[in-house]
C-alpha cells in the first residue's frame, strides 16, 4: 500500500483521491440503464414512462438531463445529492411542467463525488406521440383583491374563476406571508365536475362560516396549478389581501336588561303608553362588527316594524331586537342598532355610511314601543330581548335574553 501511495503521490490530490476511490470502492457509476429505450407518453397506459436505473459506489451529486437535436439540456435530476446505493426513477418526459416535443433525445446520467471528479453514462432515447398540449387556466381571476372575512357582509368572500381547457387535476390555494403556510381552497359544485374541461368556480370565506379563524391578516398569494395525466402542469398566481379576518363575537350583558314604563318606573303599561327598555351590548370578540340603524333611542309603534321604518334586514349587520309572546310575525319586529350611530365608528365603503362597534368596546341601547293593542289574549305578556346576527344567526345565549312580563293596563 504505501508503495502504492509513493507511486500515486505526483499525480496531485485530486486525482490520487479518485485512483484511491476506483482501487478500493469500484467505479463510482455503474449498472446505468435506461429502459424501454422508446417512449410514446400519451396516457394511454402503454410505453407511457421509461425507467432510469443507476448504482453509486459513493456519496455523490447526481444529474440526469436529455439533450436534443440542438445541444439543448433538459435536465430532469439537477445536482441531487444521493448516497451510495441502488436507484430506479420513471421519466414520463416531463421536464420542468411541460412534454419534450417528439425526437431523438441523448439521455446523460453524470455523478460528481465530493472531489469534484465526474463519471457520466450516456445513451438514445426516442419520444414519440407525446401528448404536449398542456392544461391552460384560462381567465384566472380572484376577486375582490382585499377580503375581511369576518361576516359583517362587505368583501367577506371571494370568487375565483378559470376556464381549464383539459382534464387536469388542479389545486388552489393560499400562500401566506412566510411563504411556506399554505390554505387550501375547495371548488364551488357546479354542473362541471372538479377537473372537466369548461368553467369553474371557487368560493372562500376563509372558514368564518364553520367558525374557524381566518388566516392571519397580510398578504398572500393565490395559486393555482394544473396538471394533466402524463405531467403537463400550469401554474397561475395572483394576489390577495387579507385584513380584520376572524369570527365575530358579542353579546347582550344580561345584567343590564331593563324593561320599564318611563311614567311610572315600573311594569304596568296601560293602553297608549309606552314601553321602554336600556340595554349593553358588548364586542367581546377580535373583529368590528357592522350595525345598521334605526339608532338607539328611536320609539317604535306597536303596529310597526323595522320594515316600516325602511331599516331593512342587513346580512351581516347586528341589530338589537325586542320580541313578546304571542308575536303572529316575524322574529324581532322592532329592531334597533347596537348603540347610537353617533358613538360607533363611522366608514365609508363602496359610497355608503357604515358603523361598527368595535372589538372590546361596549355601547347602551334604548328604546321604546307604545303598546296600541293587546299583543296577547291576556293582560300579562313576557317581552323579551336578542342580538341579531342579521342572515347570519342568532347564537342561543343572545336569544330570549331576560324575558320580563309586562302587564298591559286597560
Amino acid at each position: 500500500m504505501h508503495r502504492l501511495l509513493k507511486l500515486l503521490l505526483p499525480l496531485g490530490a485530486l486525482a490520487l483521491t479518485a485512483l484511491l476511490s476506483a482501487c478500493l470502492g469500484g467505479p463510482l457509476l455503474t449498472n446505468v440503464t435506461v429502459a424501454p429505450q422508446t417512449i410514446t407518453p400519451n396516457a394511454d397506459g402503454i410505453d407511457d414512462v421509461t425507467r432510469i436505473s443507476y448504482s453509486l459506489s459513493n456519496s455523490a451529486d447526481l444529474s440526469i438531463y436529455l439533450v436534443d437535436a440542438a445541444g439543448q439540456r433538459h435536465y430532469f435530476r439537477d445536482s441531487r445529492r444521493r448516497s451510495t446505493g441502488d436507484y430506479g426513477v420513471d421519466f414520463s418526459g416531463v421536464v420542468n411542467g411541460s412534454m419534450l416535443p417528439d425526437g431523438s433525445y441523448t439521455w446523460v446520467v453524470e455523478a460528481t463525488d465530493d472531489s469534484g471528479q465526474s463519471v457520466s453514462k450516456s445513451g438514445t432515447l426516442v419520444i414519440h406521440n407525446a401528448d404536449t398540449s398542456k392544461p391552460e387556466l384560462q381567465g384566472f381571476s380572484v376577486y375582490p383583491k382585499a377580503f375581511t372575512p369576518n361576516q359583517d357582509g362587505i368583501d367577506d368572500r371571494i370568487t375565483i374563476n378559470y376556464y381549464l381547457t383539459k382534464e387536469a387535476n388542479v389545486l388552489v390555494y393560499l400562500i401566506a406571508p412566510d411563504g411556506e403556510t399554505r390554505y387550501p381552497i375547495a371548488e364551488k359544485e357546479r354542473d362541471v365536475e372538479p377537473g372537466q374541461p369548461g368553467f369553474h368556480t371557487y368560493d372562500y370565506e376563509g372558514g368564518v362560516d364553520l367558525g374557524a379563524d381566518p388566516p392571519p391578516d397580510g398578504s398572500y398569494i393565490v395559486y393555482a396549478e394544473a396538471s394533466d395525466r402524463v405531467g403537463n402542469r400550469t401554474i397561475v398566481t395572483d394576489t390577495l389581501e387579507i385584513r380584520e379576518g376572524g369570527v365575530p363575537r358579542a353579546d347582550i350583558v344580561a345584567a343590564d336588561v331593563d324593561f320599564y314604563n318611563p311614567v311610572s318606573g315600573d311594569t304596568v303599561v296601560p293602553l297608549g303608553q309606552t314601553l321602554a327598555f336600556t340595554l349593553t351590548v358588548e364586542n367581546f370578540g377580535s373583529v368590528p362588527i357592522r350595525t345598521s340603524g334605526p339608532t338607539s333611542g328611536t320609539a317604535y309603534r306597536s303596529d310597526e316594524n323595522f320594515n316600516t321604518k325602511e331599516d331593512y334586514q342587513s346580512s351581516g349587520a347586528w341589530r338589537v331586537g325586542i320580541d313578546y309572546e304571542g308575536n303572529p310575525s316575524y322574529a324581532y319586529p322592532y329592531r334597533w342598532a347596537v348603540g347610537s350611530l353617533g358613538q360607533l365608528e363611522k366608514r365609508v365603503i363602496n359610497g355608503n355610511n357604515e358603523y361598527f362597534l368595535m372589538p372590546g368596546q361596549r355601547a347602551i341601547v334604548t328604546g321604546s314601543i307604545q303598546l296600541l293593542d293587546v299583543p296577547a289574549d291576556k293582560n300579562v305578556v313576557n317581552f323579551w330581548a336578542g342580538l341579531i346576527h342579521e342572515d347570519v344567526s342568532i347564537e342561543a345565549f343572545n336569544d330570549y335574553v331576560s324575558p320580563t312580563p309586562i302587564t298591559i293596563g286597560f
